[in-house]
């Protein structure tokens, strides 16, 4: 899923004088001085507090741009995936969108609408590091991020202990005699939230990245070819698990993020022992609870070890959360970006548990949470992050592995059927 100093107006004005013209010969209709824009920001966050952080967000950027006003759009998150290309393919695309990078974003700007914002940003996008390269497509700048991901296990410590569980699995072994101790005292051992597929995804991917070494698997994003036999390897240990019927009760129609029964919401009202998702899902649990002390109940750990697996132990599934800006007030939506990628707003969204790693690292220290400064510990350490393969593939091949992937949750497929997919997907 998914979460300022106050910035130089003149610079701001400046850049939208220049009014550039694109490569596709659409002039910028840029706010100046004496000019007033409004831009319409499509997000994420449908729930607080992300919800409520965004809005404030974009009214502390009016504040100090009054001629610049911005009009949050709430958008559940997975309804991106059929909401943006239609508004590309439209006269009217949000001005700011939430972007996750990679061959997603390659497909979008296809469109023309999706602006290249290399020149807005190259003052100040340095201070945020390599990860901004997820966001480029032929070295050109056409995104921001405003946190890092890591995907793992959140559990619940009192439900480990209440199943004579001490610590949490470091193999696929240790996991499976976890889920058979927490089914004999009566607990579900994993929630999923099938109903949304793609946290089905997760579990394929990790078992792909634990099965193929890293020098396979960027091949394999290069290629789009994921035929090599660890990714065969992958789906004989998915159908494996799924054998061990480790998830809650009717969990082909549980939502991932929507509501107490969601598959979040079972982990944060105790229903559930643990949860494969990412690490913004201590956010989102907490707004899913009426539970204050929730936070001191979780713990998180990596994917286990698959035994003979190929895979760097220490290479984990991640990404990252972040917004592209359109063509038509792209200097506008630069400049607001690095409004959110600014220190002061990057520990707004740490402390309030949204961006768990912030892409700007001088608001890392603002993670006071200690399991979720052992995520970004981990996430640190990692000898290669292999971005989640819906994201790092184009669109079509991705949603068909993501689609895959559900089918063989629900029973519908083999251990060959993914790559199969992918493989059609790109004829």
């Amino acid at each position: 899923m998914k979460k300022y100093a106050v910035l130089c107006v003149i610079s701001l004005c400046l850049a939208m004088i220049a009014a550039p013209v694109f490569a596709n010969g659409q002039k910028e209709q840029a706010a100046s001085s004496s000019g007033n824009v409004t831009l319409t920001w499509w997000h994420n966050g449908t729930a607080d507090p992300l919800k409520g952080v965004w809005q404030k967000v974009a009214d502390d950027y009016h504040a100090a741009h009054p001629n610049v006003t911005i009009t949050p759009v709430p958008i559940q998150n997975e309804q991106f995936n059929t909401k943006m290309p239609l508004a590309l393919q439209s006269n009217d695309p949000p001005d700011i969108y939430q972007q996750w990078g990679g061959g997603q974003l390659a497909t979008q700007i296809k469109s023309g609408k999706v602006a290249d914002i290399t020149n807005y940003v190259s003052s100040w996008i340095g201070e945020l590091g390599g990860s901004v390269k997820g966001w480029q497509v032929n070295g050109k700048q056409y995104g921001i991020p405003f946190d890092l991901h890591i995907v793992g296990f959140w559990y619940r410590k009192d439900l480990f202990a209440k199943a004579g569980i001490s610590a949490p699995p470091k193999t696929m072994d240790e996991l499976n005699a976890d889920v058979v101790k927490l089914k004999a005292a009566g607990i579900a051992p994993i929630a999923i939230g099938s109903k949304d597929r793609w946290p089905d995804a997760f579990y394929w991917e990790y078992f792909a990245v634990r099965e193929a070494s890293t020098a396979v698997l960027q091949k394999a994003m290069d290629t789009q070819d994921l035929s090599a036999p660890a990714f065969i390897k992958a789906g004989e240990d998915m159908q494996k698990f799924l054998d061990s019927k480790p998830f809650q009760e009717g969990f082909l129609g549980t939502p991932a993020q929507q509501g107490a029964g969601s598959s979040a919401g079972l982990v944060a009202n105790g229903k559930a022992a643990m949860e494969l998702q990412g690490d913004w899902d201590l956010s989102v649990m907490t707004g899913l609870t009426t539970d204050k002390d929730l936070a001191s109940k979780l713990g998180w750990f990596p994917f286990p070890q698959v035994a003979g697996g190929a895979g760097d132990p220490t290479t984990t599934l991640g990404g990252g959360d972040g917004f592209s800006v359109t063509t038509k007030n792209a200097a506008a939506g630069a400049d607001f970006l690095k409004y959110i990628s600014s220190p002061a707003v990057q520990k707004m969204l740490v402390e309030n548990n949204i961006a768990s790693i912030p892409v700007n690292p001088a608001a890392t220290s603002s993670i006071s949470n200690p399991v979720v400064q052992s995520v970004a510990a981990y996430s640190g350490a990692a000898s290669f992050i292999q971005t989640y393969f819906d994201i790092a593939l184009p669109t079509n091949p991705g949603q068909a592995l993501d689609s895959a992937v559900a089918d063989f949750f629900a029973g519908q497929g083999t251990p060959q059927s993914v790559a199969e997919s992918v493989a059609k997907a790109n004829q």
